[in-house]
């Protein structure tokens, strides 16, 4: 009975390992290549899969997903003889896992030597200046020629991006104290801008200050001449309606002699011939003064003349 026993025990391990070998489940976004005898069969997609047990292999499991390479820095020569590292990020996905696996030997490798190569030749036709400005032109560059080339793979490229391009230590140097420049004289430039900004609008400032002051100046002028136009004319009114006679003028003058007087450079009067017809009828309120003015009792000057009066030596 021992040996039956065996025998079942073993039985039941072989369909037990052979069962695991018939079902395969392949994850979602994956796919597996399966080889009979050594030659390719078919492609198991995700899911729920039957193979022959001992017979079918199951050759290579493949990600279907898109995938993210970043390649090593790669030295490139420019057109100018500079060297520079370039850092590429390579974005691919497998859309034929038959071709991916048996079209090239490793795909991944393959991609990297085919980018190093791309970019060198792509670079080599550039200068320093436009290859560090020029990234979205080799981007697609780079993509369209690898997107050509891995067609045959199964494998797609969908987005190639250069992570870093240093240029060598003295050229960045060089590049940094140009930039220093550059902003030096784009900060003195801005500074002489303000300066002139601020004297156009101070000029401007003053020019209105003045326009408004001497506009403020002429209308009080207007206004002074308006207000003593007005007091002569109310003056002349008033003398008018009043109708002064000569012994009003006569007082009127006696009141200024005092201020006429006023003064060790003042020899010589000026003496209107009116004023002395003037005097004549204030003669008999101040004899004095009509003595002065006539000469005597009853003298008087002529009509229409002036008469000059020397003012007497001031005696020290």
């Amino acid at each position: 009975m021992e040996p039956i026993i065996i025998v079942l025990i073993i039985l039941v391990v072989l369909v037990f390992i052979a069962l695991i070998k018939t079902i395969q489940v392949i994850p979602q976004a994956s796919a597996a290549i399966v080889e009979r005898f050594g030659r390719y069969t078919r492609t198991l997609n995700a899911g729920l899969n039957i193979v022959v047990p001992f017979i079918d292999t199951i050759r290579n499991r493949i990600d279907l997903r898109e995938q993210v390479v970043p390649f090593p820095p790669q030295p490139v020569i420019t057109q100018d003889n500079l060297v520079v590292n370039i850092d590429t990020v390579i974005y691919y996905q497998v859309t034929d896992a038959r071709a991916a696996t048996y079209e090239v030997a490793s795909y991944i490798q393959a991609i990297e030597q085919l980018t190093v190569t791309t970019l060198r030749n792509i670079i080599g036709g550039m200068d320093l200046e436009r290859t560090l400005t020029s990234r979205e032109e080799i981007n697609a560059a780079l993509r369209g020629v690898l997107d050509e080339a891995t067609g045959k793979w199964g494998i797609r490229v969908n987005r190639v991006e250069l992570k870093a391009i240093e240029p060598p230590t003295s050229i960045q140097d060089s590049m940094e104290k140009q930039m220093r420049a550059d902003r030096d004289k784009r900060a003195a430039i801005l500074t002489a801008e303000g300066i002139r900004q601020s004297q156009i609008l101070t000029a401007e400032g003053e020019k209105q200050s003045a326009i408004l002051r001497a506009e403020g100046e002429a209308k009080a002028a207007a206004l002074r001449a308006e207000g003593e136009a007005q007091a002569i004319r109310t003056v002349f009114e008033s003398i008018h309606a009043g109708d002064p006679d000569q012994k009003l003028l006569s007082y009127q003058y006696l009141q200024m002699l005092p201020k006429i007087a006023e003064g060790d450079a003042n020899k010589l009067w000026i003496v209107p011939s009116e004023i002395g017809d003037a005097l004549k009828g204030l003669s008999g309120a101040v004899g004095n003064f009509g003595g002065l003015m006539g000469g005597g009792p009853g003298t008087a000057a002529p009509s229409g003349a002036t008469e000059r009066r020397e003012k007497p030596p001031i005696s020290d």
